[in-house]
Order: structure tokens, then C-alpha cells, then sequence
């Protein structure tokens, strides 16, 4: 395996969670054999759909089998030969008497005009009947656009249909909408569609799920023309096609984020589903990503600039491939990104801003195969097709031992600089050279050594003097020894004082009290005095930089076991237990809560540590036993579904107030029987409002970072799943304790994967 020491401490990965990255090429699948695995699927009602597909006639034949390949399970067990012959039947006639039939190319027909549903609305047969009632309003057409609009400006006045928040359901189907009067954008949109669809005018369902600003999910529709063109449903400009009034909140669109970005239905699988708002669980109705027209749609080509645009065939020359493109000039990478597989839409194609009229260097590169060229821009923009069968086969080298040791070298020649003359380790030419796995390791050691002493020559004078400064903010402490010093290193009990909202003098009683409040059998007790005498003493976003901070110092000065780590909290401080606990658990190995409340607070942050909760019965105000007795259900029903992790022991005594008379002692014994995991298995990674760029071996950057946002990642052997992620890029970190990094890695999300390869 190559380890570039630039990303040696660990590895990183990032992966675009809202794109399919993919390493291999996948060719397009057979339709027939489509076919026999949906006659199977298809169960009791396969000869329904076998008389569909006999009594079809030639001309039509390939409509038929196109719906049958990919229709919903729920469709092909119960649609009848009766609906589907008659769909097929419309669909050609109003294709063929279209004035724009012969623009009109057959994959758009198929997945624009064809298919009977648009989402998961109820099937209903409208095809025959739409034609009937809105052929008369388009025949003068000339022009699929011209017959939209048109169907937009009339139908829903002739329909008696109107937007309303009052509709029975976001995804009415057209005869529910029209049976109520009132449908959502949604349902709107569903009915402007199937109406398009019913006089030959191809059109397909468009929308994000959640705008930027958060104000909601929209849909809308999309007609084409020789292109794709947007309008609101029941909402016309005017004669004009790609205005709304949702044009400019479109702009700011996410491609990346997975709840932020544009998408249009596709009827024939894609690698992406399309998130439906209303059925989250729903995974059979498929997507483009079409954020990049939103979000361009006003951007100017720089002048002397031009759109290149990438497409990669398989070996056979007929299957468009997903494959890793890197253009450089003189040696510097201008652009890189994947190309696209027969699973995404024909023209969504990989683009980039290049120079006009100059000629540039390209690696195409698969798991298998490499392929360098060269190719030349035009003044406008073009589509540069690359064929994998003039490419050279990989052949994985082996490390160069000579150069993984001299990189380690001037590793050491870099580290024996003084601080602060250094240049950054990731410019410097050697960084990324590829090493050894055991360079790797003596490396991640030097590293560590190296930042060991600059700990001690930053840190020392705070830790002499016993008080920690955040800008104007100082934490001073106190700390005591109990036992003897294990070998391993010792146990560190971090002990945060009640109080807050109360005079300086209050606050500093209950940190003498504190410091005189437990005992340990071994470890150093360590308990910190506020920076400030708010409520919020311990949750402020200074005291995780502080707390950061004051466990390194304890890891360097003292000796502490970086993987037995606790914090503990009374009142006050159990609110900051509450807070801090989840979010910075990866530096923990559990946490104990003492007669504290937790505001807004969620537990999920908590799966790989130990949490104890100790509560008077009798301590209602703020509601805290009311809220420590719905903390015991919350943990509980974690552990029951994950029964790995959530560790927790909830003490609630009857018969106390907030003065638990010190039984709350119990919890030290508890906490002492943990170690942290600082590579677990599962990861849930639940953010505050006051976020963290990292969180065990993840990682996101200050772009990406949001409050409250939830991310769930396993990792199995070689692989990596990412089970759910409310961010748009995520940075995994990966070292050889995890993993083989000499094998291939895969990386998933949603079912889709995301990466596969050696790093």
C-alpha cells in the first residue's frame, strides 16, 4: 500500500455524498433480461403482464418492454394488461401525431412521454382521458414548449384545480387532486405532467426537498424542447418557459448536499433515489441530479473561457463508464472529477471551465485501466468522448523502499527545524511521497513526538500556574492524585461545579465544594472553575477548546491514559455533563450526570461511551426528574436498538431532592469500568449548536459544518458505509488499525457506492 505522508496521520477520504463516484465501468444492463427478472418479481400477477407484453403490437413492442423492465414491484404485482396496453396504445398515438415528433429523440419518449406515474402517487388511468380533454387546447402547437405553456395557462382553471395547504396529501394523484380541488405543489405538478405527457409533450417532475434558507421543500416541472426547461405548475409567466418565482432561491442550490440539491425524476433506475419529503422510506422512484442549471443558470462563462465537457466508453465503445478525469497544463491540475455511467441521465456529462483554443493534458483512470491524451478547446463549448479500448491496463507497483526512506528522512530533517521557521508539511515536496506501512508507522510516531514537545514548550507556563486562558475568558483548577500511577497511565476525572446565573462568590463556594465532593480509588480529580458566571457555564463553545486543551496538557504533563478519560457534573455542571457528553464523546470513555437538566440536547452522540444519570425523585425544578425519568426511556429504547452501544445506568432515588446526599458517588466505580474506543465500529455523530470539525475518525470541513446535522457511519472489514448524513461532503479518516490498506476499500451511502479501490 501507498501512504502519502501528507495524509499519513490518517489517511483521508472525502466523499461527495450527493454524487456517484464510481471506479469501475458498468455497462448498461440487458433488457431482456429486465424483462425475466421482472416476470418474476411480478408473482401472482406475472400473466397479467405477460399478456401486456404478447398482445402488444411490433411498433409499440419496445415502449412495453421498456415499462415492464423497470416498473415498481408494486405495479408489476398489480397492474392489469387492461391498463398497461392502453397506456402504451396513447402514448404512441399522441408521439406520432405530434408536429415534433421527429425532433423528438426515443430514450426521451421512453422515460418522458411513456411512463404512467411521475412519483408515488395512486395510479390512475388517465392517459386516454387527458388526450380526450386537452388535444383540442394544444393542436395549433407547433412546438412541445408552445403546447406546455398553453396546458399550464388552461387546465387547471378548466379543472377547477388550485394550490392549497388544506389538500388530503402532498402526492395526490391527477383524479384525487381534481375530485378535491386542491392539491399541494406537488400534486400540482403530477397533474401538469401527466397532461404533458397525455398530447406527446415530454415532461418529468423536478424538486429539492428542503431550500437553502430552510423554508421548505418545492416541485415543479420540467418540459423538453431540445433541452430541458423548467415552470412552475399552475404558476405561468406568461408564454415564457424558465421563469419563476422560484428562480433565484434556485441559485443557491447545494449539488453536493443531499436535502439542498434539484432533482427530476427519472423513470429507468439511476444511482441516485429521489428523496420524497412525504415517504422518506420510499426508495423506487428514481432521480437526476439537475442542480448545476439552477444553479448556473445566471453565471456567465468567464471571457476566453469555454465549458469542456467528458464522456467516457467502455471498451466496446457503446456504454458510457464511470471513470476518474484529471486535466492538468504544464504540470498543474487544472480540473478533476468523475464521468458518468449509462445509469445517469445521456447528457449529464462531467464539466469543466477551461482556457479556449489550448491544448491540454488528460489521465483517464479506472481500477484497471489508465489512458493519457491530449485535447484541444474550442471558443465554444464541446464534448470530448474518451474510449477505454486505447487504454493501458493498471498494474498496482509496489512501494519504492528507497523513496519511502528517504521521505522519512527529510521527515526527520523537517521535524529537527524550530518551531516556527517550518514551512507547512503539506507543501513541501516529499509529503507526498509514498510510504511504507512500516515507514507509516515510525512517521505517525515522530509526528506525535514532535507535537509532544511543542505541548510542552506552549503549554507548560499555563499548567504551572494551574488556570487556562481563552482570549479575555481563564479557567483556573485544581487537581488531586489518588492511588498509584497504573502503567498504562492514569485515569482522568474531570469535575464540573454547580452554580451559574449567581454572583462570583456563589460560584466559586461551589467549586470548593466540588473539589471536596468525590473520591477516587485511582486517577488524578481534576475540577475546573467556570470562565463566567452565567447559566451556561459549562456549555458555552469555549469550554470544548478549553477542554480540548486541558486533556492534552493532562495526557503530556501528567501521563493520563488519553482512552480513560471521564467528565462529571452537579446542577450546573451536570447541565454541561448533559451538553458536553455527546458531543465531545471521542475524547471520553463515558460520563456521569448529577442533578442537571439538558435543554435542547439530544443522547445520539453518546453510542460508544458510558453515560450514567443520577437524579433526586423529589427535584422538579426545571423539571429535572421529570426529564432524567424520560432520559432512562430515551437510553434504553438506543440500547434496545443498538444494543452495541448506549452503555448507560440511571439512578433516579425517590425520596431525595437536589441534594442526593452523596449517593451519587456511586457513578465513579461505574464510570472506572470503561475505556474509550477511539476507533469504533458505528459511528453516530450528532452535532450541537456548537459544532465540532471532528468527531472519531470523521471529519468535516468548515464549509460542510452545521448545527444539529446527523451522520451514521459503520465500518465491516473493507468496508465503509455511510448509513445517513444531513452533510453535503464528509471527510473519512482511515489508518492501517482500521483496516487493509494493501486491499481495495468500498465506500457506500444509501446503497449506492460511493468509491471502490486501493487509497
Amino acid at each position: 500500500m501507498k501512504r502519502p505522508l501528507n495524509h499519513l496521520v490518517p489517511t483521508l477520504l472525502v466523499v461527495s455524498i450527493a454524487c456517484g463516484l464510481f471506479s469501475e465501468c458498468v455497462r448498461a444492463d440487458e433488457l431482456s433480461e429486465q424483462i425475466a427478472t421482472a416476470l418474476i418479481r411480478a408473482g401472482d400477477n406475472r400473466a397479467q403482464i405477460q399478456t401486456a407484453l404478447d398482445k402488444t403490437p411490433a411498433g409499440q413492442q419496445e415502449g412495453m418492454r421498456f415499462l415492464v423492465a423497470y416498473m415498481p414491484d408494486r405495479d408489476l404485482t398489480s397492474m392489469s394488461s387492461t391498463f398497461l396496453l392502453e397506456n402504451v396504445r396513447v402514448a404512441y398515438q399522441s408521439w406520432t401525431e405530434a408536429p415534433w415528433k421527429d425532433q423528438l429523440p426515443k430514450d426521451v419518449f421512453l422515460n418522458n412521454v411513456l411512463p404512467y406515474a411521475s412519483i408515488n402517487e395512486r395510479r390512475d388511468n388517465w392517459r386516454s382521458d387527458f388526450r380526450q380533454r386537452f388535444f383540442e387546447l394544444v393542436k395549433d402547437s407547433k412546438s412541445p414548449s408552445a403546447a406546455a405553456v398553453t396546458l399550464n395557462q388552461k387546465i387547471f382553471h378548466q379543472l377547477q384545480v388550485k394550490y392549497s395547504t388544506k389538500r388530503r396529501k402532498a402526492d395526490q394523484s391527477p383524479y384525487e387532486s381534481i375530485e378535491s380541488g386542491l392539491a399541494s405543489c406537488s400534486g400540482l405538478s403530477v397533474l401538469l405532467v401527466d397532461a404533458c405527457r397525455s398530447v406527446g409533450v415530454p415532461a418529468r417532475f423536478v424538486g429539492t426537498p428542503l431550500w437553502t434558507n430552510k423554508s421548505g421543500n418545492h416541485s415543479w416541472v420540467e418540459i423538453w424542447d431540445d433541452g430541458w426547461h423548467f415552470t412552475g405548475a399552475a404558476e405561468p409567466q406568461g408564454d415564457q418557459l424558465d421563469r419563476a418565482w422560484f428562480t433565484g432561491r434556485a441559485t443557491t442550490a447545494q449539488r453536493d448536499h443531499l436535502l439542498h440539491a434539484i432533482y427530476a425524476v427519472s423513470f429507468k433506475p439511476t444511482p441516485q433515489r429521489f428523496p420524497l419529503v412525504w415517504g422518506r422510506k420510499i426508495d423506487y422512484i428514481f432521480a437526476v441530479n439537475v442542480t448545476d442549471r439552477y444553479t448556473e443558470n445566471d453565471r456567465e462563462v468567464p471571457a476566453g473561457k469555454t465549458l469542456a465537457m467528458f464522456r467516457v466508453l467502455d471498451a466496446s465503445g457503446k456504454d458510457r463508464c464511470a471513470a476518474r478525469i484529471t486535466v492538468t497544463q504544464g504540470g498543474k491540475t487544472l480540473f478533476q472529477g468523475e464521468s458518468k455511467d449509462e445509469r445517469f441521465d445521456t447528457n449529464d456529462h462531467l464539466t469543466g471551465v477551461l482556457a479556449q483554443n489550448q491544448e491540454f493534458d488528460v489521465e483517464v483512470r479506472t481500477t484497471d485501466a489508465v489512458l493519457k491524451t491530449k485535447i484541444k478547446t474550442a471558443a465554444g463549448e464541446k464534448l470530448f468522448t474518451f474510449e477505454l479500448s486505447a487504454a493501458q491496463p493498471r498494474v498496482a507497483t509496489p512501494v519504492d523502499e528507497t523513496e519511502s526512506a528517504a521521505a522519512i528522512k527529510a521527515l526527520d530533517e523537517y521535524l529537527s527545524i524550530e518551531f516556527g521557521k517550518r514551512g507547512q508539511l503539506q507543501d513541501l515536496p516529499f509529503a507526498t511521497t509514498q510510504i511504507s506501512r512500516a515507514d507509516a508507522k515510525h512517521a505517525k510516531q515522530r509526528l506525535w513526538d514532535d507535537h509532544e514537545k511543542q505541548v510542552r514548550r506552549d503549554h507548560a507556563e499555563e499548567m504551572k500556574a494551574g488556570s487556562l486562558e481563552d482570549g479575555d475568558l481563564k479557567m483556573p483548577f485544581s487537581m488531586k492524585k489518588f492511588g498509584k500511577k497504573p502503567t498504562d497511565g492514569w485515569s482522568l476525572y474531570i469535575s464540573m461545579h454547580g452554580g451559574g446565573g449567581a454572583p462570583k462568590s456563589v460560584n466559586d463556594r461551589q467549586w470548593e465544594n466540588q473539589k471536596r465532593l468525590y473520591e477516587l480509588k485511582e486517577g488524578i480529580y481534576l475540577v475546573p472553575r467556570a470562565p463566567t458566571d452565567t447559566w451556561n457555564l459549562w456549555h458555552q463553545s469555549h469550554i470544548d477548546r478549553m477542554f480540548e486543551r486541558l486533556i492534552e496538557n493532562l495526557i503530556v504533563f501528567e501521563g493520563v491514559n488519553p482512552n480513560r478519560v471521564y467528565i462529571m457534573g452537579y446542577s450546573a455542571g451536570g447541565d454541561g455533563v448533559f451538553q458536553l457528553a455527546p458531543r465531545m464523546a471521542d475524547r471520553l470513555a463515558a460520563a456521569a450526570m448529577m442533578a442537571g437538566h439538558p435543554n435542547e440536547t439530544s443522547p445520539l452522540g453518546l453510542r460508544n461511551i458510558g453515560f450514567a444519570l443520577y437524579m433526586g425523585g423529589r427535584d422538579s425544578a426545571y423539571n429535572r426528574n421529570k426529564v432524567a425519568a424520560d432520559w432512562k426511556k430515551k437510553l434504553a429504547k438506543l440500547q434496545q436498538a443498538d444494543p452495541q452501544g448506549y452503555r448507560h445506568q440511571v439512578k433516579i432515588f425517590p425520596d431525595k431532592g437536589h441534594w442526593m446526599d452523596r449517593e451519587d458517588a456511586a457513578a465513579l466505580p461505574w464510570l472506572a469500568k470503561f475505556n474509550r474506543n477511539p476507533l469504533p465500529q458505528k459511528i453516530v455523530w450528532k452535532q450541537d449548536d456548537v459544532t465540532h470539525e471532528s468527531f472519531y475518525w470523521l471529519a468535516v470541513d468548515e464549509k460542510h459544518r452545521k448545527a444539529r446535522s446527523q451522520v451514521i457511519v459503520t465500518r465491516k472489514q473493507q468496508t465503509i458505509d455511510i448509513q445517513q448524513s444531513d452533510v453535503g461532503q464528509l471527510i473519512v479518516r482511515l489508518n492501517d488499525e482500521m483496516l487493509d490498506l494493501d486491499k481495495e476499500v468500498t465506500v457506500s451511502f444509501d446503497e449506492q457506492t460511493l468509491f471502490q479501490g486501493r487509497l
